[in-house]
């Protein structure tokens, strides 16, 4: 039989591995976080082990595959237009910055690291975020949707769900949705703030970035939740991660909104609280048709 191929899913795909014909038919898939291959029509099970060896780690339930749950079903009814699993953090800055002059494209400084990110993400777009504070909130989105994805991976489907670039159409500009983090601690509205190794000092709802002049960060960020409460049809609650920040000053309470670090996403990602698994899948069903934004 002519050779089979192995290539990872787009991000939405989450840990699977697809196999497929040299024509691009998928024969087969492994869902790495669950432990099992899935037989499609087209090639035999040995044929399709053998491609997959390389890959397969620990023990693996090889068969048809599984019956798709209604949340599932919905999902792949929603027109590829409509679908925001794929936004990448960012997503409106990417087209923006890479029609700039001048070598300021999004993916033009490298990649983001694990190790001493925040760092980097300074160090690295220096320059070109002095002249373009844009560039700096890019990365810094990518910075926190990196984090969040990372707390999808370890629940093998039955944890965290995680949107970016959350789109509010006829919302002022200074209301958005970075990030939707929907798990069973309940749905997060995540905003995040390119501090460029400066001072932040908070002052409910006011927040100030270095010298610049204090900006009511936090009741715009409220305004994105109840706004996404309304669309969602579920309690969201709003959080400001700040990224790369030298110093974080809180002075007094916060009326409902949390302030984290980039460091400090993991903690975002409870694994127990109000949403049962079916929950979060019914509620980012929801969440990533665009058409439900529009409300």
């Amino acid at each position: 039989m002519t050779r089979l191929r192995v290539a990872p899913a787009p991000r939405y795909g989450r840990d699977r591995l697809y196999v497929t014909l040299p024509d691009g038919t998928a024969v087969a898939w492994y869902d790495r976080s669950a432990g099992r291959v899935s037989l499609l029509p087209g090639a035999g099970r040995e044929e399709v082990l053998a491609a997959l060896a390389p890959y397969l780690s620990g023990e693996v339930t090889v068969g048809p595959p599984p019956v798709p749950t209604p949340a599932e079903l919905d999902r792949l009814a929603l027109h590829p237009d409509d679908d925001l699993a794929p936004n990448r953090p960012g997503e409106e800055l990417h087209a923006v910055l890479d029609a700039l002059p001048g070598g300021l494209g999004a993916d033009r400084a490298g990649p983001v690291g694990r190790a001493g990110r925040a760092d980097r993400v300074w160090r690295v777009g220096g320059p070109v975020s002095r002249r373009d504070p844009r560039r700096a909130e890019l990365l810094a989105r990518q910075v926190v949707g990196e984090e969040l994805d990372r707390l999808e991976r370890p629940f093998a489907g039955a944890g965290p769900r995680v949107l970016h670039s959350v789109p509010l159409p006829g919302a002022d500009p200074a209301v958005r949705i970075d990030h939707l983090l929907i798990g069973p601690a309940g749905v997060l509205a995540i905003r995040t703030l390119a501090a460029r190794n400066r001072r932040i000092r908070i002052v409910d709802p006011m927040v100030r970035t270095g010298f610049a002049a204090p900006a009511p960060l936090l009741g715009h960020l409220r305004d994105a939740a109840e706004r996404a409460s309304r669309a969602l049809a579920t309690a969201v609650r709003p959080v400001l991660v700040v990224v790369g920040a030298s110093r974080l000053e809180v002075a007094g309470p916060l009326l409902g909104v949390r302030v984290v670090r980039e460091a400090e996403v993991a903690a975002l990602a409870d694994p127990e609280g109000v949403l049962k698994a079916a929950d979060v899948e019914a509620v980012y069903g929801a969440a990533r048709d665009r058409r439900v934004w529009g409300r």
